[in-house]
């Protein structure tokens, strides 16, 4: 039966998430040089649009469809086909069929735009678009289905994801990773990294912050205790990501950052996330401030030592932390506060959990990396990948020549 309060939080959430993808464009948008910003900003964007589209028509039916080995779900939803107004009891009992299915849809969408910040200023346009459709079939439909889809054999294994640590994080800081080494090295770097704007930075991050109360919030997908609790923990590991940062930049850098608390901010955020409905107040600050902690290390030692290309850390801080976060609901997962999930280490004693959260991280870390790369190499055998070298190195302001702008994007 159709509850009214769980349906209106999911609609609110869905909104939330969706406002994400553009608090994401603003986010990178800001960290990139001035005259690339609006190539940044139509990526994000359009990830919204092509891969929202390959939902409807045929990635809902693979994620969420009826089962097939555990691998996959089959096309019985495409076209949302049987995806209607009555709740569909597997997933959502409380909810509309196809509200559940657009919550997912905004997940779905800024997972591929997060891949952006690996390869931002230097992949074209034209190939992000292939790329990021044929992502989200081969690769992030599978995983969706594998963790959250009833029959999923990672879900039936026992791993706990509760908004995306796996799905969402991990898969995109893989894929990222794989696009640094596949297109390389901006021209100059290191010396291009200075961000353009640090107030659309804010900005974006602000939005972000925003936005993951949907995120961690509506995977509830209801209004009651656990979204309840799934809010303050994602609101105190973000607190707990910045503070991580900012101390260790005001130690070893001698000053404090705006930057390193957005980070660090980011980093909290993306940490909670596959804890955030199966953990208490007290863990989620410990999974924050270490998140912080381990994406700084991560960002501003393990990057500048192995010298790979990730522009704007989408591994660094997505992956990182999403690692981080998945592993942590094996240490103070309780059912205690979530009678649907298990009890971690720090509360039965014994390892299980914790090494089914393990299984996890390698299979998906795997998956992703290796079809990210193989996909990759593919589109740049067969379109390119990157921008020509004058879009790379020429000084346009892409904010006042429209023309040009055009230009690059193609």
């Amino acid at each position: 039966m159709i509850d009214s309060g769980d349906t209106a939080w999911i609609v609110i959430s869905s909104a939330l998430v969706l406002l994400m993808t553009p608090g994401l464009a603003f986010f990178y948008g800001g960290l990139v040089r001035r005259k690339n910003i609006l190539s940044v900003f139509m990526q994000c964007l359009m990830a919204v649009c092509v891969v929202g589209l390959q939902w409807v028509l045929f990635g809902y039916s693979l994620a969420f469809g009826p089962d097939h080995g555990g691998v996959i779900g089959g096309l019985s939803f495409a076209g949302l086909n049987n995806v209607g107004l009555l709740p569909n009891a597997d997933y959502a009992a409380t909810i509309p069929h196809l509200l559940f299915m657009v919550f997912q849809m905004m997940f779905a969408v800024i997972t591929p735009a997060l891949i952006i910040g690996a390869f931002a200023e230097r992949m074209k346009f034209s190939a992000f678009l292939v790329f990021a459709v044929l992502w989200a079939t081969i690769v992030y439909d599978p995983l969706a289905h594998w963790v959250w889809g009833v029959g999923g054999f990672l879900r039936d294994y026992g791993a706990l994801d509760f908004a995306g640590g796996t799905v969402v994080h991990i898969s995109a800081g893989m894929a990222a990773l794989a696009a640094a080494l596949v297109v390389g090295k901006r021209k100059g770097y290191p010396e291009t990294g200075t961000p353009h704007n640090l107030a659309l930075v804010v900005l974006g991050a602000a939005l972000l912050w925003f936005g993951w109360f949907g995120f961690n919030g509506g995977s509830a997908l209801s209004s009651g205790a656990i979204s309840t609790l799934a809010f303050v923990t994602t609101q105190l590991a973000a607190m707990a990501g910045a503070i991580a940062w900012v101390v260790l930049d005001w130690v070893l850098a001698k000053r404090p950052t705006t930057l390193g608390l957005l980070s660090g901010l980011i980093a909290g955020l993306a940490a909670v996330t596959p804890a955030s409905g199966y953990v208490g107040p007290m863990a989620a600050l410990a999974i924050g401030a270490i998140a912080g902690a381990l994406c700084y290390i991560s960002v501003m030692f393990v990057k500048s030592r192995l010298q790979y290309d990730d522009s704007l850390d989408a591994f660094g801080i997505h992956g990182v932390a999403g690692t981080w976060g998945t592993l942590a609901v094996g240490l103070w997962a309780s059912v205690a506060f979530n009678p649907n999930g298990a009890d971690g280490l720090f509360l039965s004693g014994a390892a299980h959990q914790l090494l089914v959260q393990f299984v996890a991280i390698v299979v998906v870390s795997a998956y992703s990396f290796v079809l990210s790369f193989a996909l990759l190499k593919l589109l740049d055998k067969f379109m390119g990948l990157r921008v020509s070298p004058d879009h790379e190195l020429i000084g346009l302001d892409l904010t006042q020549h429209k023309e040009s702008a055009y230009t690059f994007l193609g």
